[in-house]
């Protein structure tokens, strides 16, 4: 497969986490794009994020995005035919103050990516409504929470230990409010 004008930020994200696999390089898929998967795309992005856990050298991780025809331009990675940038924000890879992430493989036909599973994609975006009130984020979160399983009890604890006890109860409030028929898993 290779990135077209066509190709979905889906496609572009496992097409890029399994590009760094088979180099060696181990990256996670987090953020927005990360909660795009995780809902099916009702939750648009316009990049696509990987926390690297490996230390590659700058040359390396050029030369596996080039196989791709994306080209470094500052802190992002571009392609001339797609819209879907991707950059590699630092790590090291957390939700809020939770270090002890376990990412999951995800496979799309004969690819494979790194990501945070739904529940810690739920609570990535959960994090961004909790710190920067980002509504859209909670609506990701919600989305999320309505399409996968999700750990609600590990959630709502890590909402407390943040601090975040009653924006939690609004995240479960505009769930129950919005998840009128049963959850799609």
């Amino acid at each position: 497969m290779r990135v077209t004008a066509r190709s979905s930020l889906h496609t572009i994200a496992f097409l890029v986490g399994d590009a760094l696999h088979r180099a060696g390089i181990r990256a996670v898929l987090t953020g927005g794009s990360c909660a795009c998967i995780h809902t099916d795309g009702d939750y648009q992005s316009r990049d696509i994020d990987f926390v690297l856990q490996s230390t590659p050298d700058v040359t390396a991780l050029d030369e596996v995005m080039a196989t791709l025809g994306y080209r470094r331009d500052g802190a992002r990675y571009v392609h001339s035919r797609s819209p879907f940038f991707v950059e590699f924000p630092p790590g090291p890879l957390a939700v809020g103050t939770d270090h002890r992430l376990r990412p999951v493989m995800l496979r799309l036909g004969n690819t494979k990516t790194a990501a945070l599973s739904p529940t810690d994609s739920c609570r990535d975006r959960l994090a961004a409504f909790y710190h920067w009130n980002d509504r859209p984020s909670l609506m990701a979160a919600v989305q999320i929470a309505r399409r996968r399983r999700v750990d609600m009890k590990l959630i709502e604890r890590w909402s407390r230990a943040e601090g975040a006890a009653e924006q939690f109860h609004e995240f479960k409030r505009t769930l129950e409010r919005v998840d009128k028929g049963p959850r799609r898993r």
